[in-house]
């Protein structure tokens, strides 16, 4: 059994037979009143975000959440196929279960998969990656006045905003939580 105090990012606790996953918490001790954890939980199955506070030394049980790594082999349709690192075995994941991760899966990503009661809930993906771009505008020399920025469009079809002087063809490395630019790769 977790306690308010075992509460930290990312733990998965089991909430009205239904795993949820603690995104954001906050210790709130006001001035008059008793103390509480106010927390933002998303729930593995649906992907509904709530808020809810849970007073001082209230207590709940762990998810049985499973993590195994796997391989992503190939992608067809709104299908992601992966396979088990340890057992070989390969399983489809639809792009509902996979949500934005799937904007930055390519073949041969090692990835976590998240199982809760035999099927797949969530998967985890590196915080960075580095891709080469298929699309963008050329950047214009006198446009260099402020930060600015343009779209470049990822083997994946994701888009990220890149500095001007990124050309297509070029190797960049993204933050996959955020899908912003981090740098060149060289």
């Amino acid at each position: 059994m977790y306690s308010t105090s075992d509460i930290k990012k990312n733990l998965k606790v089991k909430i009205d037979n239904a795993p949820w996953v603690v995104v954001e918490f906050l210790f709130v001790k006001p001035g008059k009143g008793t103390a509480f954890t106010r927390t933002k939980l998303k729930n593995m199955l649906t992907g509904q975000v709530v808020e809810r506070n849970f007073r001082t030394g209230e207590t709940f049980e762990p998810a049985d959440v499973e993590h195994r790594s796997a391989t992503l082999m190939y992608s067809e349709g709104d299908d992601f196929y992966f396979m088990d690192s340890e057992t070989f075995e390969q399983a489809p994941i639809s792009r509902d279960v996979l949500g934005d991760a799937a904007n930055w899966l390519m073949e041969n990503m090692p990835v976590e998969i998240h199982y809760y009661e035999g099927r797949p809930v969530s998967v985890d993906i590196p915080n960075h990656v580095e891709m080469e771009i298929t699309y963008c505008e050329p950047g214009v020399k006198g446009d260099t006045a402020t930060n600015a920025t343009k779209a470049a469009t990822m083997p994946t079809g994701a888009t990220v905003q890149v500095p001007l002087f990124i050309e297509q063809g070029e190797v960049i490395r993204v933050d996959t939580r955020t899908s912003t630019y981090l740098g060149r790769v060289k």
